[in-house]
């Protein structure tokens, strides 16, 4: 028996608490968030409602905007406008949620001397508050079916009790440590990142299933070696995912694609941990 097969076979209890703690950890944190903030993420201006402006000026001062922004406004961001090509800054877009057009206009004509009638250099965009809040809750509920309908495959493809559990509880735990992750930068959640989640579904059960599969109907080696043999394909698949991911957000410019791309490889990082810690464990 290799290095490997020894340390497994004396530890694999051991690492199965690895796993429960990192799910113990991010609840903790989760919750802390909730209690502190009334939320259990911050949510950005599609999912609040609010007022958005592009303004296509290289010239104005981002942190001058913010330092306004922070004396009129609760819930802001601002974030640099860049030219792909040159890498040159040719602008930036604010968002702040629950106030009109017209609050941030004065705010910003107090300061800065901007043309708000100019189309190409101005870009006002308003999202209710009602139809933020109406297409939160459906996303909610979107991602809450998917998990139940993702643990009903689960158990109906196994159909034993403890590696369904292991497999569901590897996939929750991917997802509420990404989360944990995103309350702890203050990260503001869009659309687009709750879209990221119900991925993050699909793959951690993808990977689990698969893997799971190798070890309990494939009985031509021993236990460990088809635990190594499907570590390798799995890690494989995994970290050629991690670097596909993060390739693409340094070089995606949308900050929504930015967000999936983030909490993806956030989850995936977790996946490695939570999937392997427990694969003894599910026999």
């Amino acid at each position: 028996m290799g290095k490997f097969e020894d340390f497994y076979e004396k530890n694999y209890k051991k690492l199965i608490i690895i796993s429960y703690s990192i799910l113990l950890i991010s609840l903790i944190i989760i919750f802390v968030h909730f209690f502190r903030t009334g939320e259990f993420f911050n949510r950005d201006i599609s999912l609040k409602g609010g007022v958005s402006v592009t303004i296509y000026n290289e010239n104005i001062n981002i942190n001058e905007v913010r330092e306004l922004l922070k004396t009129n406004f609760k819930d802001y961001s601002v974030r640099g406008l860049t030219d792909f090509n040159t890498n040159k800054n040719i602008g930036l877009i604010i968002e702040v949620a629950d106030i009109t057009e017209a609050q941030l206009r004065d705010a910003l004509s107090s300061k800065f001397d901007i043309d708000f009638n100019d189309k190409e250099k101005y870009d006002p965009g308003l999202t209710s508050s009602s139809f933020s809040q109406g297409f939160y809750r459906g996303l909610l509920v979107a991602l809450l079916f998917s998990f139940i309908f993702m643990s009903l495959v689960v158990f109906i493809s196994f159909r034993t009790f403890i590696p369904s559990v292991a497999v569901i509880s590897a996939a929750l735990t991917d997802i509420l440590a990404a989360l944990a992750v995103i309350d702890l930068f203050e990260i503001k959640l869009s659309a687009a990142g709750i879209v990221a989640f119900l991925l993050v579904i699909g793959y951690s059960i993808d990977t689990d299933i698969l893997l799971t599969t190798r070890m309990l109907k494939r009985h031509e080696s021993p236990l460990l070696e088809r635990l190594k043999s499907s570590m390798v394909t799995g890690l494989t698949m995994t970290i050629a995912a991690i670097a596909a991911l993060m390739t693409g957000y340094f070089i995606a410019i949308p900050a929504e694609l930015k967000q999936i791309f983030l909490i993806i490889s956030i989850a995936l990082v977790f996946d490695i941990i939570t999937t392997y810690c427990k694969k003894k464990n599910i026999t």
